[in-house]
């Protein structure tokens, strides 16, 4: 009897099963292709992260407290190439006004290029020669050798206040050669005013990220016609 009751016992299990499967729901095509369009994408930023990851620079954390925001790979990446086709030979030097992680990447890219690093916080000491102190408050309490020293300035501004750019025009000033010097401001698109009345700035077309998702827009302004470049001047 045993034996009798066990094959039919298996058979109901199976055909209990397969009505199971029968029943299971299914994608359609259109949705395993949208699927696997998906994770490919999702495969593919996960490989661009990493490259990214490997080709920066290694960069001090940042600290809020002082109003640290370093930018993303790909604004730090553009900015630096474009001041390296602004240094037209051996001798053309750079000053980077409380952009760090721009100082970080130029070195990257060109270690033997000539960048002076403006900055607050002294963990940047470690850079040597290449680190100045700066305080804001005191646009011009510099070495007197740093005086219109510089052919290519780029500033950022710690604060979005009309005060601080004010201050940080008159460090520019300080700092860039007496003839036609480059100057790129990277600043809140709430300063665009002012950075063409103190300092005869014109907008990018370009838009600056930060990694930490800043939510004020962000702008690049530069004294010179980028051109094509840099999404040329913003009309």
């Amino acid at each position: 009897m045993e034996q009798d009751l066990l094959p039919n016992s298996i058979s109901g299990h199976q055909n209990d099963a397969v009505e199971n499967d029968d029943d299971a729901p299914t994608l359609s095509l259109q949705a395993l292709e949208a699927l696997k369009e998906f994770l490919t994408e999702q495969s593919q930023s996960s490989n661009d992260t990493a490259a990214e990851a490997d080709s920066a620079p290694a960069l001090i954390s940042e600290d809020w407290r002082m109003s640290q925001f370093w930018y993303d790979h790909h604004t730090a990446q553009t900015l630096a190439e474009e001041v390296l086709t602004l240094c037209k030979s051996d001798s053309t030097r750079v000053a980077c006004v409380a952009c760090p992680s721009l100082y970080a990447y130029l070195k990257s890219i060109d270690s033997h290029v000539s960048v002076q690093l403006l900055e607050y916080d002294r963990r940047f000491e470690q850079y040597g020669s290449d680190f100045t102190f700066y305080d804001y408050n005191q646009p011009e309490d510099l070495p007197l050798e740093l005086k219109h020293g510089f052919d290519v300035v780029v500033a950022d501004p710690p604060y979005l206040s009309q005060e601080c750019l004010e201050k940080v025009a008159k460090t520019v000033s300080f700092l860039a050669r007496s003839e036609k010097p480059y100057l790129l401001l990277l600043t809140g698109e709430v300063q665009k005013e002012r950075a063409a009345e103190l300092m005869g700035l014109l907008p990018c077309g370009f838009r600056p990220r930060h990694s930490s998702k800043l939510g004020n827009e962000f702008r690049l302004f530069t004294s010179y016609d980028p051109g094509t470049r840099l999404g040329g001047w913003d009309n």
